[in-house]
């Protein structure tokens, strides 16, 4: 293709800014989160390429609910990628992926070891291929664990972490959250990795390649960081405390009902800002003056909010709160969310076309690059939309092989 009409498509059709611009990526992900790695990186300008087999696609396509038959929730997921064909079982199919990974500068994976063996995919067959090359390796497991073949998901990660067992009311169940908290940790998570590793592409010039190995309980695991240390020098296992917290840095932290019916949270976790709480309910100010009296007056400070609350609308304390400068907030569903003036303020929500859906809204860009910000630029694309830009223009296949695998069903 002309260099100026290369041009024009980019302008059309591509990312236009963010701080990766430039950066190359292939992965043979699905699902969440793998996938939302990508996502994070695609954000932010990167070429993202998701691989995907002919006919059915990426499962993630089928996930969540629908309007008119039209999946919404690929429409995020898949967002700022290209999407192409291609079917690893087929040894055509492999030697396209091998031509993926030398074209890419970072290569993200979800599949199990053996398999990932078998289709050369895994660390020494990508390092052989792109000494180069940043693979983000993700796993129910770990690739160095006894348990490396066996699938994961997400909320297994989640009960493995630790979170589970501390989330919920101590006479409840362990809970889970309510989305995919375990997969978004991990892909996050992993973003955060490759770019550790690209900076040290960028700086170290004996770089030789770097292999992220990432388990799928280890993210959350690791931010709930003081389980470990608590269990090992004071031989306690943290349990379940509600919205409190099992080792809570506030004094005051917990949501309470108000005469409306709506759900508020009060968050205090400074010596000041538990007086405030103290002074709003009318408490002698004196008997919350250390951390220590404020610990020991948590139960009483807890009741009194929640009676304090129960006897007023929420408009009322909120603005209660904002005057005695104590942390609160309404407890937001989706529908407040779309509604609040700090987050059209903030612009996190925006509108993208959709061939499918017309206007959609989703999240924005986050976080905000204030000099060179990321951009949303499309939605989810259709399964294999992008096969004749990423084959034919990226990675040059002729056009006589790129119809050659479409025929027999590779692509």
């Amino acid at each position: 293709m002309p260099d100026g009409q290369h041009e024009r498509r980019e302008v059309l059709d591509g990312p236009r800014r963010g701080q990766l611009r430039g950066l190359k990526v292939v992965e043979f992900a699905h699902v969440v989160a793998g996938p939302l790695a990508g996502s994070m990186l695609a954000d932010q300008g990167a070429d993202v390429v998701h691989v995907e087999p002919p006919g059915a696609g990426d499962p993630a396509r089928a996930m969540g609910p629908r309007r008119d038959g039209v999946p919404l929730w690929f429409k995020v997921a898949g967002r700022n990628k290209r999407s192409v064909t291609l079917d690893l079982h087929h040894e055509a199919g492999r030697a396209v992926a091998r031509r993926l990974v030398a074209w890419a500068d970072v290569v993200i994976v979800t599949m199990r070891a053996g398999r990932l063996r078998s289709w050369g995919l895994d660390w020494e067959s990508v390092h052989r291929l792109n000494p180069r090359a940043v693979l983000l390796q993700i796993s129910g497991y770990g690739a160095t664990s006894s348990r490396a073949d066996a699938p994961g998901f997400g909320k297994m990660g989640e009960a493995r972490s630790g979170v589970v067992h501390l989330t919920g009311f101590p006479d409840g169940p362990p809970v889970h959250t309510g989305f995919s908290h375990g997969d978004a940790v991990t892909g996050l998570m992993g973003a955060y990795a490759v770019l550790a590793a690209l900076h040290r592409r960028a700086t170290d010039p004996e770089f030789d390649g770097e292999w992220i190995d990432l388990a799928l309980f280890e993210p959350l695991f690791r931010l709930v960081e003081w389980q470990v240390i608590v269990h090992d020098q004071l031989g306690e296992v943290p349990e379940r405390s509600g919205n409190q917290l099992a080792v809570a840095p506030a004094a005051v932290i917990n949501t309470y009902r108000s005469r409306d019916g709506e759900w508020l949270t009060v968050t205090s976790a400074t010596v000041r800002s538990v007086r405030n709480v103290a002074r709003l309910l009318g408490l002698p100010d004196e008997e919350f003056a250390t951390v220590e009296r404020q610990h020991a007056g948590r139960a009483r400070l807890d009741a009194g909010l929640r009676e304090w609350v129960a006897e007023r609308g929420t408009d009322e304390c909120l603005a209660a709160f904002a005057e005695a400068e104590v942390v609160a907030s309404r407890v937001f569903s989706a529908a407040d969310i779309a509604a609040d003036p700090v987050y059209a303020e903030r612009e996190d929500i925006v509108t993208v076309p959709d061939p499918d859906l017309g206007p959609v809204r989703m999240q924005a860009v986050i976080p905000h690059f204030r000099r060179r910000p990321g951009e949303v630029w499309r939605s989810g694309p259709a399964l294999g939309q992008d096969n004749e830009l990423v084959y034919r223009e990226w990675l040059g296949l002729a056009e006589d092989e790129v119809a050659s695998l479409a025929e027999s069903g590779v692509i």
